[in-house]
């Protein structure tokens, strides 16, 4: 049965060929989809772990949620330095989706204002980090090359040094400046901060404020976009119904091409099962193909998408799995052509 099954695939190579490549195609962007659900996560882990803090400190308004915009008084981040346990304090701003004026282009970064040799302060990868007021630091994904100058507010800038992977909101680009540039530009200069980020443990957090640790402000932080992970895991399970679509007509199709063929196989003595067992085989081996030019396509798919993607190792490893399961689900649609084959049919009955 198992050379009959591969020799009917080689003879209907072409059809079988169309239905690898249609649902390749669709597992491919099933695996770009999980790369863009888990690279909202992936983008805030690293621009948090970036900073270098042990705890934050933020404004119990803010939900554990650096996007907040909570503010404080500033004086806080002398308060908690001066706490026991704490090595290391220092007052951070953060602002999302604030707009530079580069080169007569707006770009919408997220703001980042540090101390300078302060915790924050980004490791950049060309150029020079914030060393000193009128200086900023971005993401390349901004597209503002070294030593342009923006503004942002009535405040002017001039980027010193690029830094990668540091993106937040589905890939806007990250900013990092002096804290009082960053109050200059948007608080009016007023002494403000939304976190104050700490080396060490603060056991009693000022009035109105709390302790979370990185991980706490990178759960609550990707909560706030719980809505477009949820629609991006469901489009993934929508395209793997696509697949398992595609993979149903053309068994289907096989069947009704191949009903005599059972007829046949029937009145030798094939059970029913054995013939399903058949159709069974040709899904798997076609989906599993599919599932292979999917891996593929995906690898160089990932260029079309402004949001970073980071593909978790699961999607690859369960992928075979998940074709299999979409094989043997295309393959009972052809279930009644295959075990209601009339033996009598094999004889022109």
């Amino acid at each position: 049965m198992v050379s009959i099954t591969l020799a009917d695939l080689r003879y209907r190579y072409r059809q079988f060929l169309i239905a690898v490549v249609g649902a390749g195609v669709v597992l491919a962007m099933a695996i770009l989809l999980s790369g863009l659900a888990a690279g909202f996560r992936s983008e805030i882990n690293r621009t948090v772990d970036a900073v270098g803090a042990d705890r934050w400190v933020l404004s119990q308004q803010s939900n554990g949620r650096i996007t907040a915009v909570a503010t404080f008084d500033q004086g806080a981040v002398a308060q908690v330095a001066a706490s026991a346990g704490i090595t290391r304090a220092s007052g951070l701003v953060f602002l999302p989706q604030e707009v530079f004026h580069a080169d007569r282009r707006l770009v919408t970064v997220n703001v980042m204002g540090v101390e300078p040799h302060g915790l924050g302060v980004p490791v950049v990868g060309h150029g020079s980090t914030v060393t000193a007021p009128g200086q900023v630091v971005v993401d390349s994904r901004a597209g503002i090359p070294r030593g342009a100058t923006v503004r942002l507010g009535g405040v002017a800038l001039r980027v010193v040094g690029i830094v990668t992977d540091r993106t937040l909101a589905a890939g806007i680009p990250m900013a990092y400046m002096t804290l009082g540039d960053a109050q200059a530009a948007l608080f009016g200069g007023r002494s403000i901060v939304t976190a104050v980020v700490i080396k060490g443990v603060l056991h009693t957090a000022p009035p109105g404020l709390e302790v979370l640790t990185n991980r706490q402000v990178q759960s609550q932080t990707l909560a706030t976009l719980a809505g477009g992970v949820t629609s991006i895991k469901n489009s993934r399970t929508l395209m793997w119904v696509v697949a398992a679509i595609i993979i149903a007509a053309l068994i289907y199709v096989s069947a009704l091409q191949r009903v005599r063929d059972f007829a046949v196989l029937k009145a030798l003595g094939s059970s029913s099962l054995s013939l399903f067992g058949s159709l069974c085989l040709q899904s798997v081996i076609v989906t599993l193909l599919a599932a292979a030019l999917g891996t593929g396509i995906s690898t160089f798919m990932t260029g079309i998408f402004s949001q970073p993607l980071t593909v978790p190792a699961s999607a690859y490893s369960t992928l075979p799995i998940v074709a299999v399961v979409v094989g043997l689900v295309a393959s009972l649609v052809a279930l009644r052509r295959a075990t209601g084959a009339d033996p009598v049919a094999a004889f022109g009955g």
